[in-house]
């Protein structure tokens, strides 16, 4: 018996699609692995100022850390969901359907801790402790994750390039 039923499996599709429309993905998660890196910065430097003293507070405050860390968090959140999406929209339309394995399912639990950690905003704006915790936790999460799936994605870049030459869809 399969754990899985057997994935449903469609021709590969007739449109024909730019060779480096398959490249868009990888290449926007190399950039949002960049953005949740600085990002990361930014929400440091923005917890730095409830423990400095309140001359260094001064000079750390119109640099406004917390205000652009929740912005980036806006952006990355946006970016995650295009970027899996698009990710898949492009495999199934290249190959009539999806590569069931560790990248799709890694890369679902992702965008839904990047769901679960924007969805803490709220509480982070009035200053809750457990929220803060939770949204580090997360993050740290969400960071080795999407690591892992930088390292898994390019061994599937590698797969493409070397199927460049070949008609025949991956998988087949």
């Amino acid at each position: 018996m399969q754990p899985f039923p057997a994935p449903v499996s469609l021709p590969p599709t007739s449109v024909t699609m730019p060779f480096a429309l398959n490249f868009v993905h990888p290449l926007l998660m190399w950039v949002l692995l960049g953005l949740m890196l600085y990002s990361g910065y930014l929400g440091f430097k923005a917890s730095l100022i409830r423990k400095v003293s309140a001359e260094e507070r001064k000079a750390m405050l119109p640099r406004q850390f917390g205000q652009r860390h929740a912005q980036l968090g806006a952006v990355i959140l946006g970016l995650t969901l295009l970027g899996a999406a698009g990710g898949m929209a492009v495999t199934f339309l290249k190959n009539g359907k999806l590569f069931i394995g560790p990248h799709l399912f890694v890369g679902l639990a992702v965008a839904v801790l990047v769901i679960a950690t924007a969805s803490l905003g709220p509480s982070l704006q009035k200053g809750k402790d457990w929220a803060r915790s939770l949204h580090v936790a997360i993050n740290g999460g969400v960071l080795l994750l999407f690591g892992w799936q930088a390292i898994s994605g390019i061994a599937i870049v590698q797969k493409l390039l070397s199927s460049a030459a070949s008609p025949t869809p991956l998988g087949t």
